[in-house]
């Protein structure tokens, strides 16, 4: 029986997918559980801080709100599933805040935050190109002094080499092409923020490479459905494989796929139970 692609494609599904097909069907379709990391979770926290940075008036950016705002954003995600997850203990807890705080302080030296002009943040896109739907989270949509629009991704690691660039900016030029969809207007400028070593990549997005990247999603999406309609996601281990969450259900690791589909089928099965018994509920309480 085929499976039902997933409804929406963003930038980390298809990176997902490129990377490892079995791991992109474990994620985007088979939805099994995934453990939080100490890494993607203090991304969250820090671009959860420049968030309400930017949401200061222009003058009131500095160092010292900006520690204040770091102290909000952990105050918000300190009950949070993505950081309890991770069971720190106090000594962990500590190094893991102060990392956060090196990080948030080093934006600092890559611009100066009093003159940017935020006209988005933390935006929410979504439109339809061809017969699918794209979706994605800009972390800051902005005006240059031209008037011109500036997507800016923030990254908590290190850059990049030389070889990897290309794909890393395909994220960014992924939201450029949801801005020109929605808004009718191409970005001047896409550009990667390294808060790890203040590196700043940034590239200009132009007709022939916008063209050239839907005609990629377009091709990547038909891969995606036919491996849906033929069920084969080929696992493809390498050094991401440190990373996953899947290595129980991955045969690349000695794992069984026979258990994902246990999962998947035991949880559907209790989905269907709760819709009952809710059903049953409301129909003892209307009589």
């Amino acid at each position: 029986m085929a499976l039902t692609p997933p409804e929406t494609l963003s930038p980390s599904k298809v990176s997902s997918f490129k990377d490892c097909a079995l791991a992109f069907r474990y994620s985007a379709i088979d939805r099994l559980p995934e453990s939080p990391s100490p890494a993607a979770t203090k991304g969250t926290l820090v671009h959860l801080a420049l968030e309400h940075l930017f949401e200061r008036d222009a003058p009131d950016r500095t160092r010292e709100a900006a520690e204040a705002d770091l102290a909000r954003a952990i105050a918000e995600l300190r009950t949070d599933p993505e950081f309890t997850g991770l069971e720190l203990d106090e000594a962990a807890e500590a190094a893991f805040f102060a990392d956060a705080a090196r990080l948030v302080d080093r934006y600092f030296e890559l611009e100066d935050p009093r003159a940017v002009h935020p006209i988005g943040l933390e935006l929410r896109l979504e439109a339809r190109v061809g017969g699918l739907r794209l979706r994605g989270i800009i972390d800051r949509l902005e005006l240059d002094a031209d008037g011109g629009l500036v997507v800016t991704d923030y990254k908590s690691g290190r850059a990049p080499g030389q070889t990897y660039q290309q794909g890393k900016l395909g994220g960014v030029a992924f939201y450029s092409l949801l801005c020109e969809e929605l808004f009718g207007v191409r970005p001047t400028r896409v550009q990667l923020l390294y808060l790890g070593d203040t590196t700043v990549i940034t590239t200009e997005p132009t007709e022939q490479s916008t063209r050239g990247l839907r005609t990629k999603v377009s091709a990547l999406w038909q891969a995606v459905e036919q491996a849906c309609e033929r069920e084969d996601f080929r696992p493809r281990p390498g050094p991401l494989c440190t990373w996953c969450d899947f290595h129980a259900y991955c045969p690349a690791k000695g794992g069984d796929p026979a258990l994902a589909a246990a999962f998947v089928v035991e949880r559907e099965s209790a989905t269907v139970i709760d819709l009952v018994e809710r059903t049953e509920v409301g129909a003892a309480s209307a009589s």
